[in-house]
């Protein structure tokens, strides 16, 4: 599926809408350059499952942990990594196969560590249609 949007609230609204139909043990990987609008997708989603809380990229920690929403929201920022054997001193297969929603930014660069049914999501910007215009993919993986 894809979608296109033409502001930050339209791109907001694309991650609210996929989380309200996550399920428990989802896993969303979100690809994009930087700027893109991966953290605002992000907050879309937080909104979408009930959470709060403010929502940042967890960049220089890895991971953000929020409670509080319809499901336990787990938000990576692989960025950083620079040996996926490095995500098992995080137990990030306690995350993944857990009860809640995994949404991993970067998600391509641990490729193989990911389980084999996911939600890809990859965000495009194309200028010639706008400065605010994204390209949202959605492809489900294993499924």
């Amino acid at each position: 599926m894809i979608y296109e949007t033409n502001s930050a609230e339209e791109t907001r609204a694309i991650g609210c809408m996929l989380a309200k139909k996550a399920m428990p043990g989802d896993v969303f990987t979100l690809v994009g350059d930087l700027g893109v609008g991966k953290t605002v997708l992000t907050k879309g989603f937080a909104q979408g499952l009930g959470i709060r809380e403010h929502v940042s990229s967890p960049t220089f920690t890895i991971i953000q942990e929020y409670e509080g929403g319809r499901l336990p929201f787990y938000h990576f920022d692989v960025y950083r990594i620079a040996d996926p054997d490095e995500l098992q001193m995080i137990g990030f297969d306690d995350y993944i196969f857990g009860q809640g929603v995994c949404l991993i930014e970067w998600g391509n660069l641990i490729e193989e560590a990911l389980p084999d049914r996911r939600t890809d999501i990859r965000i495009v910007k194309d200028l010639s249609k706008g400065l605010d215009y994204r390209s949202i993919q959605v492809e489900e993986v294993g499924k």
